[in-house]
């Protein structure tokens, strides 16, 4: 019979295309994944890779069992979400995705409360601009600016936060001021990059960006402020993080934006006792902090 853990080795290897890759996804050592590639292709009798001097690259075969592996992979993250989803003990582990700025803000101050109370719950917190896959368990609860649209995940509005334009007080001292209207005529821009935020690239706060130029592009929020704040030019910020910012002041006071900030679970965990704690310390931090 197939050793059903051999399809997590085939999975890593198909979606990476080397064995290195998929050492480093699985956290194990590059060997251990060629072992198991080569016991399955044994235990099936076909080769299920074509070996090229860059990738791994599937065959017929592995081609065929592809869509099986993947419904086993998911059959297997059920298993661990119903059984998680049964564990009432306020204690064990959450993993917690958000953003550094919404981390810094709300998230760790929660998180801080919840671990007073509760020693016996641990967190890993990942901040990262990418959307955590809460279905293939990633991360167990997520705090982001975008609402999911899947039916297995629960998805609660936290809050409705605020941005505007800024730049330091030495660029506006040394540039002046951007006038509505001019599109950034003559001014330095700090952008996220366009596949992190393709919407910034045409407007900032409702301005166009066509006649500004971008000199600085980062997929870090923390490096956003960080540039703002060094004078490289004026930028699209959050509100509550730059107001703390004594450095930064606001330009084009009339220009701003809205974005939603959302608290996103799978239906499965969503009911456990120590998830249920830290969901209301996280609610509680952006309703006392807003």
């Amino acid at each position: 019979m197939m050793n059903w853990d051999n399809a997590r080795f085939f999975l890593a290897v198909a979606r990476t295309g080397t064995l290195r890759g998929a050492a480093v996804q699985l956290n194990v050592d590059q060997a251990t994944v060629g072992r198991r590639i080569a016991a399955l292709e044994e235990t099936l009798a076909a080769t299920l890779f074509l070996r090229t001097p860059a990738l791994f690259v599937l065959t017929p075969a592995g081609e065929a069992l592809l869509g099986p592996a993947e419904s086993m992979e998911q059959a297997a993250l059920l298993i661990e979400r119903r059984i998680a989803g049964l564990d009432d003990q306020l204690a064990g582990t959450i993993r917690v995705a958000t953003t550094d700025s919404l981390g810094k803000r709300f998230v760790v101050p929660a998180i801080a409360k919840v671990r007073r109370a509760h020693p016996g719950i641990e967190i890993v917190c990942v901040t990262s601009a990418q959307i955590a896959n809460l279905t293939r368990r990633e991360a167990d609860l997520a705090i982001r600016t975008l609402r999911p649209d899947s039916p297995d995940l629960i998805a609660r509005k936290l809050a409705q936060l605020e941005s505007r334009l800024y730049a330091s007080r030495d660029y506006v001292a040394a540039r002046g001021e951007p006038r509505e209207g001019e599109a950034f005529e003559g001014h330095d821009l700090v952008m996220y990059q366009q596949p992190v935020v393709p919407s910034m690239w045409s407007a900032l706060c409702g301005e166009p960006t066509s006649r500004g130029r971008a000199v600085f592009q980062t997929s870090s929020t923390a490096m956003l402020f960080e540039a703002t704040i060094a004078g490289m030019g004026i930028a699209e910020l959050a509100c509550f993080r730059a107001e703390d910012e004594p450095e930064l002041v606001r330009v084009m006071p009339h220009r701003y934006n809205h974005f939603d900030v959302w608290l996103v679970a799978h239906a499965d965990l969503y009911k456990t006792a120590r998830m249920q704690v830290l969901v209301t310390a996280v609610v509680e931090a952006f309703a006392t902090a807003v």
